[in-house]
């Protein structure tokens, strides 16, 4: 484990590490159109590929609905793809499809998302082409009845038949990585329902956060840009440190980066709004020993 105490104030910090992703996925013109070559020459990889070693995501747990505003990025509608106008839904209440779901990953882990977030194929989201930024909705693949709950950040697939594209962990969790796509269900998920149903989940938040809590922002396969980031930070406002923890997963290694200790849950609320202001909306809260 690396952990380090720098001196540097918070959306610093957080403007370096959206930094490790340098270019965006979807990039809207004044128009809300995307011209079919926007994405050339984005990524350092050509075709899509799962990581380069099996990565035990079986554990990663579903992605929790909760109340956001939409997104300032990424909700223009319509907007245009290769020739195709897309329109957004105004709300995400009562929808449901069915169809085809494909997934994506290491081509474009680490870069943004539509909505400006960093796309983190071990974390539970997902891009649909026409759901409000954010959306959470249940995937349930209709040939094996697995279920996950994803977060809906992105835009796409643009592949005609396909209505879903997941990330590789939720690729993972529903058995459909070996295919590469599955006949699937999708019911978008009502926060304020789901908030209202869970009481007692809703008042045990509201106690202390514990010495040995953490904001774990994401996971990282590239050592480089760990590095560099460490090279540029510095001490986080508020007393907290960031942590830089790898972890070998079947023969990968993963960084895991974390700030923290968090004193308290009013502390935990405010940085995780902070956090979803600069693009880390899927960071969660970890207690580390």
């Amino acid at each position: 484990m690396i952990f380090r105490t720098v001196r540097a104030p918070l959306a610093l910090l957080l403007a370096l590490l959206a930094g490790c992703a340098s270019t965006v996925k979807q990039n809207d013109g004044a128009d809300g159109t995307v011209a079919p070559e926007a994405n050339a020459g984005r990524y350092s990889m050509k075709h899509d590929k799962a990581p380069l070693d099996a990565v035990d995501v079986s554990k990663v747990p579903d992605a929790v609905p909760r109340l956001e505003p939409k997104s300032l990025a990424g909700n223009r509608s319509p907007y245009e793809v290769l020739g195709q106008r897309y329109h957004i839904l105004d709300s995400a209440l009562g929808y449901k499809e069915k169809g085809t779901a494909s997934w994506y990953g290491r081509k474009f882990h680490g870069y943004e998302t539509s909505n400006g977030e960093i796309y983190d194929m071990y974390g539970m989201t997902a891009a649909h082409k026409s759901l409000p930024l954010p959306s959470y909705v249940r995937v349930t693949n209709q040939d094996n009845g697995r279920q996950v709950v994803v977060r809906v950040n992105d835009r796409g697939p643009f592949h005609e038949g396909r209505v879903i594209d997941l990330s590789y962990a939720a690729a993972s969790r529903l058995g459909m990585l070996g295919k590469g796509t599955a006949r699937v269900s999708l019911e978008a998920l009502d926060p304020r329902a789901i908030l209202a149903a869970a009481p007692a989940v809703a008042a045990d938040k509201q106690g202390a956060a514990g010495p040995g809590r953490y904001l774990q922002l994401g996971a990282f396969s590239d050592r480089s840009a760990i590095e560099r980031i460490e090279q540029r930070l510095g001490q986080l406002s508020a007393g907290l440190n960031l942590r830089v923890s790898p972890v070998i997963q079947q023969g990968q290694t993963l960084y895991r980066v974390q700030l923290g200790p968090v004193p308290d849950s009013e502390t935990e609320a405010r940085l995780m709004r902070e956090l979803a202001d600069a693009g880390y909306a899927a960071a969660r809260p970890v207690d580390l020993p």
